[in-house]
């Protein structure tokens, strides 16, 4: 989380009913704009998903097109109608118009490129009276798409159009599946575009360093995880502590700490549920921190940077256990902030945050992030790494020039965004993040705002979902939402109001 004063992040207001729908029709252009005549665009393999959020007299649409073939394109230009009175007010990540009833959107200057088995996301708002019918006439270039290369097609088929309801699927009595990266998108072992949507389930790590056992007194049973995945919860995030995982500081500590972790690890990935392990507190002597951060040395509060003296050990710990476990995504320093000690010198914060060292208005010596991706791959494990960006993870400006090298090739950018952060609105993450997201999958490792509604996480997660971005939302603890940022009122997942409420709503509707 965000540190000791902010922290206790936010969660969900009413959200209106999603209706998803995966239907295929696409086509992109390769050499060149869709604004040029002279070159014909080359056909692909292509599949369109489209969900709409409504509010009765408006809605969002967010339209995803997935590049399904083994070649990138370069070039699209999507078209499509509706059947009313729908009304283009304003579009994002792409250029939109509208003509009657037909709707055109071209590709923005920085996301003409679809990698091979990546995809693209735009989405728009509109007004409307009446009924607001989904569009089944997708077109890329003119040209419909059916998830299949085009050129290869050879005979026509007339069929009866019928009308598909999608539904979600909650995680079932098979295991999680394994990911890896691939493009700008987390794929399983078949090579299917996955994302990881849940939740995070905090207490792993301040319990053991506040005499609170190992979870907080929650359960961690299979009745936890089945009240999950009545939200169609997939993925969960868990927070740990370095000084109790190696048995240094706290209790439980050492073995019975990793054991517990393990055996939770275990029953969630047995139950269809991808997990998210976090460095969240760590060591680190900070004496001349602000009055609001904690000094103690140990890892009782959120720290700058990850430091040499345990984390490398801690990562070296934690990848040989789960090594060979590619269910299991590790999320290697929390919410770094490196560049506030250096008076927010970001320059200085992303140097500090790749190569560690001897870091400006940091005491103790910093493991840098490449440091972090050595000690895992030094075990032969090839688990998703999640690094996030400066500011408390919020700023992704330099992190793709930042990036450590992986042998693997198998690193996600872990991304934060709370309504109280520098860049919360749509502007920005247009701005900064979308782009980001053509090259290397993102992952919302945490997210809320700082009341107990769901008005700014209801626009984050539809702008995601745009971008194809995963999202965790922090937390599933019943804490009692006062200032947001608590999902339940119960461990049998009964929802908070507003919050909890919409984020269930929501995981309903959309599918990994």
């Amino acid at each position: 989380m965000f540190g000791t004063i902010r922290k206790r992040r936010t969660a969900l207001a009413a959200l209106g009913a999603v209706v998803s729908l995966a239907s295929t029709a696409l086509m992109a252009a390769a050499g060149g704009s869709w604004a040029s005549d002279a070159n014909a665009a080359a056909a692909f393999a292509c599949r369109v998903d489209y969900s709409a959020h409504d509010w009765g007299s408006g809605f969002g649409a967010n339209v995803t097109i997935a590049n399904v073939g083994s070649s990138a394109v370069t070039g699209w230009t999507l078209t499509y109608s509706y059947a009313g009175n729908q009304t283009l007010r304003q579009g994002w990540s792409g250029v939109w118009s509208q003509t009657g009833k037909q709707v055109t959107v071209t590709n923005a200057s920085w996301n003409g490129t679809i990698p091979a088995k990546g995809s693209v996301s735009t989405g728009a708002n509109f007004s409307y009276g009446g009924s607001n019918a989904k569009p089944t006439d997708f077109a890329v270039n003119g040209a419909p798409c059916t998830g299949t290369d085009p050129t290869t097609t050879t005979t026509t088929t007339t069929t009866t159009t019928t009308t598909t309801t999608t539904t979600t699927t909650p995680p079932g009595d098979g295991p999680a599946p394994e990911l890896r990266v691939s493009g700008n998108e987390l794929v399983t072992a078949d090579g299917e575009p996955y994302r990881l949507l849940g939740v995070s389930r905090s207490s792993g790590e301040f319990a053991c360093v506040q005499g609170k056992g190992m979870w907080d007194g929650g359960p961690v049973d299979q009745a936890s995880v089945d009240a999950m995945k009545t939200w169609n919860i997939h993925a969960v995030r868990i927070p740990l502590n370095e000084e109790c995982w190696l048995g240094v500081y706290g209790t439980p500590g050492g073995a019975t700490y990793q054991q517990a972790v393990k055996d939770y690890v275990d029953l969630l990935v047995a139950n269809g549920l991808n997990v998210i392990l976090d460095l969240h507190w760590t060591w680190g002597a900070y004496t001349n921190s602000p009055d609001w951060h904690c000094k103690d040395e140990h890892a009782v509060c959120q720290k700058p940077a990850p430091d040499a003296k345990y984390a490398p050990q801690f990562w070296t710990g934690v990848a040989n256990a789960f090594k060979g476990n590619d269910a299991v995504v590790f999320d290697l320093f929390n919410e770094p902030y490196p560049e506030m000690p250096a008076e927010w010198d970001k320059t200085l914060g992303w140097q500090c945050w790749r190569d560690g060292g001897t870091c400006a208005g940091i005491p103790y010596e910093v493991a840098g992030m490449q440091d972090l991706v050595d000690a895992v791959r030094a075990t032969g494990a090839t688990n998703v790494l999640m690094l996030g960006g400066l500011e408390w993870a919020n700023d992704m400006r330099e992190w793709l020039t930042h990036k450590p090298v992986d042998p693997q090739d198998n690193i996600a950018a872990s991304w934060h965004a709370y309504s109280f952060n520098a860049c919360a609105t749509e502007t920005c993450w247009d701005a900064q993040i979308a782009p980001l997201a053509q090259q290397v999958p993102i992952v919302l490792g945490e997210f809320g705002q700082d009341n107990c509604a769901f008005d700014y996480m209801q626009r984050l997660v539809d702008w995601a979902d745009a971008h194809h971005i995963s999202y965790l939302a922090w937390t599933w603890n019943p804490w009692g939402c006062s200032t947001g940022a608590v999902l339940i009122k119960d461990w049998s997942g009964t929802p908070e109001p507003g919050v909890g409420e919409g984020l269930k709503a929501h995981l309903l509707s959309v599918e990994p």
